[in-house]
């Protein structure tokens, strides 16, 4: 009886193991091979000489919500077409990430142009982001989910 417990016992505990190991389509949904939307939640801006704060998504310019298409290498702000793109210069997989990389122009007759790279992580969906442009940086975390 106490072997009958025991190997009860070992299949339950084997069964959670394999359970909670992520399965192969959970980790695709974040390799750059389905569109994804993505939620900043916290954004930091740095200036030269004056150091770092939070600030709101809105006080630097960026949209909270990013709908990243990688097979059609855009970023926008909107899922309609009518929003602001970004276009996706670069996209490599390294050790589990997506590293999306790309630069802005900005407006005309002002030096307010950027670089800016993110990286989604393909287990989970976490995003950081960076940005630099003339003596600023900014660095924003968030998450992504399929659509």
């Amino acid at each position: 009886m106490l072997r009958m417990v025991a190997l009860f016992a070992l299949l339950l505990c084997a069964s959670a193991c394999v359970s909670v190991l992520p399965s192969p389509s959970v980790a695709a949904d974040f390799d750059g091979s389905k569109p994804l939307v993505c939620t900043v939640i916290t954004v930091n801006e740095c200036l030269e000489g004056e150091g770092c704060m939070a600030v709101a998504p809105e006080d630097v310019n960026l949209p909270r919500y990013l709908w990243v298409d990688v097979a059609k290498k855009s970023i926008q702000d909107k899922k309609a077409e009518e929003g602001r793109k970004s276009r996706i210069e670069s996209v490599k997989r390294v050790d589990g990430k997506l590293i999306l990389q790309g630069a802005e122009e900005g407006r005309a007759d002002v030096r307010d142009g950027f670089g800016w790279t993110i990286a989604i992580m393909e287990d989970s969906g976490q995003m950081v982001m960076a940005a630099s442009g003339d003596m600023v940086a900014i660095s924003a975390f968030g998450a992504c989910t399929s659509y």
